[in-house]
């Protein structure tokens, strides 16, 4: 990634290449940042042509173009740019278990290690919505803040399950091993994903951002941590101080609505 390049993607994220360090607290900002500006979404695979496995394009999609994207594009195009600031990155393919158990690897998610050795290599994730929205320690056991809850690494000889703590009981989010991957190990089912019937991804459009900013974390004022906002198909839920508003949506003011909350055109017609 070109010093061009890194400075446009700071920019996209509203930072400053200065004000970044290669640590634990910049790899944080970075992350929140990321999760806050950029959306996850899925429009281009409902509205366009789909989505190509192709981290240059992704690169255009996200910072160029101010779009959004899924895992393989977000976590893809974010550990490019947290290598070019000096982080060491891993890959990392993880089977998605909010639907229930999984052995099939349709995640991209990151472990990244900082110049500070003592402190070992982290959990990051920009591309799984309303995850955890900062690093956790990848060699700890027990609870660890994940920034909007508790979390918690498991281990067992099937890998590692992050799971999130609700009312202190695990509920599992995704199951990993810590083997590095290539980027273009996932192309297979990155194209899967977007023909599967039996998935949401091509039939139900959505965007899902974090209501933070990097100013806010860096200076101690916090006051929307734990919110959200995403819109679907047919509503628009925004969670604030920790209470939850959904409204309707109806099919002639979705576009506004997406302008409104992620600065975005809906790329190509409704399908039939």
């Amino acid at each position: 990634m070109h010093d061009s390049d890194i400075e446009r993607y700071l920019d996209r994220l509203g930072l400053q290449r200065r004000s970044i360090r290669p640590d634990l607290d910049g790899l944080a900002i970075l992350q929140r940042a990321h999760l806050t500006n950029v959306a996850f979404e899925n429009l281009d695979i409902v509205f366009a042509d789909g989505v190509p496995h192709d981290r240059e394009q992704a690169f255009d999609k996200i910072v160029r173009d101010r779009r959004g994207g899924w895992c393989f594009e977000l976590n893809g195009v974010f550990a490019l740019l947290l290598e070019a600031l000096g982080f060491e990155v891993k890959l990392l393919g993880a089977a998605v278990l909010l639907g229930g158990p999984s052995t099939v690897l349709e995640h991209l998610a990151l472990e990244v290690s900082t110049g500070e050795s003592d402190l070992g290599p982290h959990f990051v994730d920009v591309g799984f919505g309303d995850g955890l929205v900062r690093p956790i320690k990848l060699n700890r056991s027990g609870p660890q803040d994940g920034g909007n809850g508790m979390y918690e690494l498991l281990g067992s000889p099937q890998g590692t399950t992050l799971a999130r703590l609700v009312d202190d009981i695990p509920e599992a989010q995704m199951r990993f091993k810590r083997v590095a991957h290539r980027f273009d190990d996932f192309a297979p089912i990155a194209a899967s994903m977007q023909v599967d019937p039996n998935k949401h991804w091509s039939s139900k459009p959505f965007a899902t951002r974090l209501l933070d900013t990097p100013e806010a974390l860096r200076n101690g004022s916090d006051p929307l941590r734990n919110g959200r906002v995403t819109l679907t198909t047919d509503r628009l839920e925004i969670v604030a101080d920790g209470e939850s508003t959904t409204r309707p949506v109806r099919r002639d003011e979705w576009d506004g609505v997406l302008d409104d909350w992620f600065e975005m055109e809906r790329p190509g017609p409704w399908p039939d």
